[in-house]
């Protein structure tokens, strides 16, 4: 298995997507099980039954237990035991793990790391998303077969617009516009104007502009798994990049990215917009948007291929790869400082006498003990 960050808030899937029925999902390797019990609230379970190690996802609900498909085992919503078919006694060893929940910006947030850790307050939030001179435009849940770090390169790129969405997120000309960037704590922000440019395809028509305008991109990554991209555009020279944006179009593109595994991946977007809603203009961003993200992931694949042919390639590094190489190396610091911290704790744990180890996890007893 990979390093992974786990002390953090992984995206599950969409609210939306979550009902009083059985779910299986993926997040950093492991299998996990949700669903929603009577009064709403996401249950989610470690997706093995205990006892044979079927997954709990072939089972059924009864009530709000899930009940293993194979041997009748009941869970509770926090992984406790509550029925073995034929047995009385319950130990209360068996149970599977449940993992904390957040429900957030249309999203179900998974703690996949230390419980006593898992803080709600930290959950990313924009805070535009909940004003009402905004809209709202919940996108997909695009599965990508690349790692996640590889779509955390391209949502830390603005350089890679002008050739990848041409017909959807740029105008012609602006592969040279240099790159900057920043770096706060456990986030990376990059950015880039254009000045006195076309508007670009999807901005077309929701303002009555004339002329060309200033446009930006505010890439802002979140380690490890959220990138947020600030871009708008407002009539050239009227000071959009001294701060006047009175009169512009401004939206945030928030992706949250779900690692499945060393090679997976699943991006999901939403939109929130000062243009208000409407059930055409909607639509045509929609497309417009689905049209640019599949267009980054027959890049990512492309890639997530030839790295999988050549494993041992060097590739090389260009100016414009700075922000990209801080994303890498704060998640890497992110996931040494996990892996030292875990490391202290076995070596501080006590030795259990071997008899003690013997009996562990079983109903028999041993000739060794």
């Amino acid at each position: 298995m990979a390093d992974y960050v786990r002390n953090t808030w992984y995206p599950l899937t969409w609210s939306r997507d979550l009902d009083n029925q059985i779910s299986k999902h993926r997040v950093i390797e492991e299998d996990i099980v949700a669903y929603r019990d009577s009064k709403g609230q996401v249950v989610a379970l470690e997706d093995m039954c205990p006892h044979r190690m079927a997954p709990l996802s072939i089972g059924t609900l009864q009530g709000d237990a899930i009940q293993c498909g194979y041997h009748g085992l009941q869970f509770d919503c926090t992984g406790k035991c509550v029925h073995i078919p034929g047995q009385d006694r319950i130990p209360a060893s068996i149970r599977v793990k449940a993992y904390p929940i957040v429900e957030n910006m249309g999203m179900v947030w998974i703690w996949m790391g230390e419980e006593d850790k898992a803080d709600p307050s930290s959950v990313y939030d924009l805070s535009q998303y909940h004003d009402p001179n905004y809209s709202v435009l919940e996108g997909d849940g695009l599965p990508l077969r690349a790692n996640y770090l590889n779509l955390a390169d391209n949502l830390c790129d603005p350089s890679h617009v002008a050739f990848v969405h041409t017909t959807t997120l740029s105008a012609p000309g602006h592969g040279d516009v240099p790159v900057h960037h920043e770096v706060s704590g456990n986030r990376v922000t990059t950015w880039r104007w254009i000045m006195n440019s076309p508007l670009i395809p999807i901005f077309a028509g929701l303002k009555d502009y004339e002329g060309n305008v200033d446009r930006w991109h505010y890439y802002h990554y979140y380690a490890p798994c959220i990138a947020v991209i600030d871009f708008g555009s407002a009539p050239a020279g009227t000071g959009a990049e001294l701060g006047d944006r009175s009169d512009c179009i401004q939206m945030w593109a928030c992706h949250f990215i779900t690692p499945v595994d060393e090679q997976t991946c699943i991006q999901h977007w939403l939109l929130v917009k000062n243009i208000p809603a409407d059930a055409d203009t909607d639509a045509r961003l929609l497309a417009g948007l689905r049209i640019a993200f599949n267009e980054d992931k027959q890049v990512l694949e492309a890639i997530q291929a030839n790295e999988d042919r050549h494993p041992d390639f060097r590739k090389v590094r260009l100016a414009i790869d700075a922000s990209t190489l801080k994303m890498r190396r704060i998640v890497e610091q992110m996931t040494a400082t996990e892996s030292a911290a875990r490391y202290r704790g076995r070596k501080a744990a006590p030795t259990e006498p071997e008899h003690t180890r013997c009996l562990k996890n079983t109903w028999l007893s041993s000739p060794a003990c």
